[in-house]
Parts: C-alpha cells; sequence; structure tokens
C-alpha cells in the first residue's frame, strides 16, 4: 500500500474512532421518518417519555389519528426501552404489529401511530450523529450559531400550548440592537457582522439557561423564550443582559462600537392563545423602550 493510501486510510479510521466517541454520548433516541417532521430526534430521557397530541407529552406530535396521550417509552437502563399503549384510540405498532402490553424496543423497530413512524435509535447509535447534523443545519442561523425564525416560532407554539394545559409560567423577551443601521453606515458592515455575532456570544454565555430558546429572528433583532419563568423572573434576567450589551467593550478594527438594546418582555397570561399574541406583546414593549430613549428594558401592560 502506497504512502498516500495509508495516510487516506490512518484518516478514515480517526474520522470513524472521532464519530464513535461522539456517538457514545448521545442517549437513545426516536427518529421521525417522513411526513413534516422528518428527521426530528426525540431524545429518550427520564424514566418515562410520553408521546401524544397534547403539548405536555415529552414527544408532542399534533396529528390526525394521534390520541392526547398515545404510548409511552420507559427506561429500563440506559440500553434498554420498553414501549406501550397509552390507551390510545387507534393503537400503538411495532414494525406493523399492533402492540399488546410492554415490548422492548430492538435498533431500527419502528414505532406507527396515526400517520407519523418513529425509528428507535439504541444509545451511542453512530447513525443519529448525521441527522443531529442535518437537524442542526435546518434550525440554527449561520452566521450567529443561534436558533433560526422559523425554529423559534415552532417552540413558541408549543410552549404556549403547554403553559395553557400545566399552568406553569412562561416568558418572552424581544430585543433590538439600537442604531443598528447607523453602525453599519458609520463602522461598515463588516463591523455590524462582528456585533452580531459577538451579543450571541455573550447571551449564550451569559444569559441563556439549558431550557432557553434562545433565536435571531432577522436582522438586528434576538428573542429569549423562558419556559418556566414569570415576568418578574424575565424582567430581572432582560436588565442583567441590558446592563451586558451596555459595558461590554465591541472593538473592531481599533475602534469601540457604540452597542445597546431595546428590549421588551411579556408572558403568557389571560389573553394570550398563540405564540403570535405573546410575540406581539413582547414585540410592543421592545417600541415602548425604543419610544423612552432605548437602552431600557419594558414590559407589557395591558390598555
Amino acid at each position: 500500500m502506497g504512502d498516500d493510501a495509508t495516510v487516506v486510510l490512518t484518516d478514515i479510521k480517526a474520522a470513524l474512532a472521532s464519530a464513535e466517541k461522539e456517538a457514545e454520548k448521545k442517549p437513545a433516541a426516536l427518529l421521525v421518518v417522513g411526513g413534516d417532521l422528518n428527521g426530528t430526534i426525540f431524545d429518550l430521557k427520564g424514566e418515562e417519555v410520553g408521546a401524544g397530541r397534547n403539548a405536555d407529552n415529552a414527544i408532542p406530535l399534533d396529528f390526525n389519528g394521534i390520541s392526547r396521550y398515545h404510548f409511552k417509552i420507559t427506561c429500563i437502563s440506559d440500553e434498554e426501552h420498553m414501549v406501550e399503549d397509552a390507551g390510545s384510540k387507534n393503537g400503538t405498532f411495532v414494525n406493523n404489529k399492533k402492540i399488546e402490553g410492554k415490548l422492548l424496543l430492538n435498533k431500527g423497530d419502528m414505532v406507527k401511530i396515526g400517520s407519523i413512524a418513529l425509528k428507535y435509535l439504541p444509545k451511542g447509535d453512530p447513525e443519529r450523529l448525521t441527522y443531529d447534523k442535518l437537524q442542526h443545519e435546518a434550525n440554527t442561523d449561520s452566521h450567529t450559531g443561534c436558533y433560526n425564525k422559523g425554529y423559534f416560532n415552532n417552540a413558541l407554539d408549543l410552549e404556549v400550548k403547554k403553559s395553557k394545559i400545566t399552568g406553569n409560567p412562561l416568558s418572552l423577551v424581544v430585543f433590538d440592537l439600537d442604531h443598528f443601521k447607523k453602525l453599519n453606515d458609520n463602522y461598515g458592515h463588516d463591523a455590524g457582522d462582528y456585533v452580531l455575532k459577538v451579543v450571541a456570544e455573550l447571551i449564550r454565555s451569559h444569559g441563556v439557561r439549558e431550557n432557553d430558546i434562545f433565536a435571531r429572528y432577522g436582522g438586528e433583532e434576538f428573542v429569549i423564550l423562558l419556559p418556566k419563568t414569570n415576568l418578574k423572573q424575565s424582567f430581572e434576567i432582560s436588565e442583567r443582559l441590558r446592563k451586558l450589551l451596555e459595558t461590554h467593550d465591541f472593538i473592531y478594527d481599533n475602534q469601540k462600537l457604540p452597542v445597546t438594546a431595546s428590549i421588551g418582555v411579556a408572558d403568557y397570561r389571560q389573553g394570550v392563545t398563540t405564540g403570535t399574541e405573546l410575540f406581539k406583546r413582547a414585540d410592543e414593549a421592545v417600541y415602548k423602550s425604543k419610544e423612552g430613549g432605548r437602552n431600557q428594558v419594558n414590559f407589557f401592560r395591558p390598555k
């Protein structure tokens, strides 16, 4: 074997070993195969994972033919999971056979409910790495590394539905970078791109918890969805983030750039029935911050 072939083979072995090591960290999961959610991965975390139309399921599937609580997965160990129907109207099928009682899942088993098919991937299965990459690319803003608008809108609708069912608080923070067009005009678009990236890094490292959803909504507008967070808590978080941006030194091409943000906060409460309504309330609070002189936080007040 020639030297070049040896190098290539060594690189391939190293890449495979790296992929296997990365896959070992991944929990067991169900992968949606086909339909609107094709490629979506639901990790199987916790002792029991429910699936169905209701938003409080760990696997929410709001589609025709699916019951509010359709099936559940029980974790026997990290490597073993059992599926059972949860009293659904149309039944749960594994490999096209309707199940009765509990059934141990094996690698590649297909769980079907209504028109949705989910493939079982055991812990450490390297197959899921491909789908993780595709899902990441589909849901992420390439410039800042935040979630994108499409992902955020879906998450917002789902979290509002969850709050309706569970009664848990939910808050939304929306913020615009102040005078961003002027910054681009005065310092150049490269400087503007630099600011967007650094803002995203600062928020991710100082202001976003594991279950929060931080997204770039468009242009210089960002959003943070805060599950299980009331209005007082979200206002305090927003004020901390406002100060973080105001006091950080944004240095580009040896120049300090002026960066502040106008922030609006709203929470789920009576009168909010959709994610769109919650967003409109937070957006209205942003305009209040702008009208008040910018670089401030305001929360939505019903008229």
